[in-house]
């Protein structure tokens, strides 16, 4: 018996009930999660929230699959303790659901928007970001922005080209987390954007650490003497300072120490690692890598081969969808195959 159109007692009740328990137990700032703002309306689930349903689809999503193989900072990593994009992805999550439960505000929204925000990624993280947004801009006049990507991969590019349909507050989270874009509109969307930074950096030390590019002596002494020596211990203390720095303010946001702090661990970062001088003897390689695909598919009359890309989409557009989609090690791949002689690949 289809149980949708059949459904049984627990089903029948289940919006009710969790509308109910929204109100009680939620705050007043909170984004609900009914009604389901969809830009194609659908008929709700008898057992789980819209927003669960959102998450649910993004976890079962390709683009997150692919995730496990894109670079968070270091490319290609031998150890299998390094950060990826989806292992970022997944501590990003659980730090948003753990803010949003102290304050009262819809976890299932934090979870969505988080386990989606970075769906959008190049290979090779924002380097990769950076190059695949020069060359759209030199030979088409376009722009290439994680973010905004991320969004047409929920709207447009999964299910073959019919999108994933979901809700307008979970669309606009993933659109607007990084710092780049606009603020999110909802409480919950924006406990993601500030948590986004509080992993990755802290994270991306841990890893750059690990992999010999810092000491632990490199580290500011200013920001860990507010901060603390570890980074569970720096993230312990930026969740505990934004949960009560908001609680004050009805907004999110850090207190202005903790947050003077952690601007002062990303700046260094970007000095000495993000864009220091081993990452930037990788990048040109990295650009070389990313051009050499673009300008390749670029002059294919065809374009790439993606069976015609999404419904409608320009060849620059088409492009950008097939080269964003790629993981690191199917973009070296498909490098390898154009640029160097069969019997010289490894």
């Amino acid at each position: 018996m289809d149980p949708h159109a059949h459904p049984g007692p627990v089903a029948v009740a289940y919006a009710a009930r969790r509308q109910a328990w929204e109100e009680t137990h939620l705050s007043t700032l909170a984004a609900r999660s009914y009604p389901a703002r969809r830009a194609l309306p659908e008929d709700d689930c008898g057992l789980r929230t819209p927003l669960q349903r959102d998450r649910d689809r993004i976890v079962h999503s390709k683009a997150f699959r692919r995730l496990k193989h894109k670079t968070q900072v270091f490319v290609a990593p031998e150890g299998d303790h390094y950060r990826t994009r989806l292992t970022h992805t997944i501590e990003v999550t659980q730090i948003s659901r753990t803010v949003a439960r102290a304050l009262d505000l819809n976890e299932d929204l934090v979870e969505a928007i988080g386990l989606g925000h970075d769906l959008g990624h190049a290979p090779f993280g924002h380097i990769g970001e950076e190059f695949l947004d020069e060359a759209l801009r030199e030979r088409f006049g376009r722009s290439f922005r994680h973010y905004e990507h991320s969004l047409r991969v929920v709207d447009v590019l999964e299910r073959e080209g019919q999108g994933l349909n979901l809700t307008d507050d979970v669309r606009d989270g993933i659109l607007c987390h990084s710092g780049r874009a606009p603020q999110p509109r909802t409480l919950e969307g924006r406990i993601v954007r500030i948590v986004d930074r509080v992993a990755y950096i802290n994270h991306d030390i841990d890893d750059a650490i690990r992999a010999g590019v810092l000491a632990e002596s490199d580290l500011p002494a200013e920001p860990l003497r507010i901060l603390g020596e570890t980074g569970s211990t720096r993230i312990d203390r930026l969740v505990h300072d934004l949960v009560e720095a908001s609680s004050v303010a009805g907004d999110i946001l850090q207190g202005a120490e903790a947050g003077g702090a952690m601007d002062a661990l990303r700046t260094f970062m970007f000095d000495r690692v993000y864009l220091g001088n081993t990452a930037v003897r990788e990048h040109e390689k990295i650009r070389a890598v990313i051009r050499t695909l673009f300008d390749h598919y670029a002059s294919l009359p065809d374009g790439p081969p993606d069976g015609g890309g999404a419904p409608g989409a320009d060849d620059a557009q088409r492009i950008t969808d097939y080269l964003a989609g790629m993981t690191d090690r199917y973009c070296i791949r498909t490098f390898e195959s154009l640029a160097v002689p069969d019997g010289f690949v490894g």
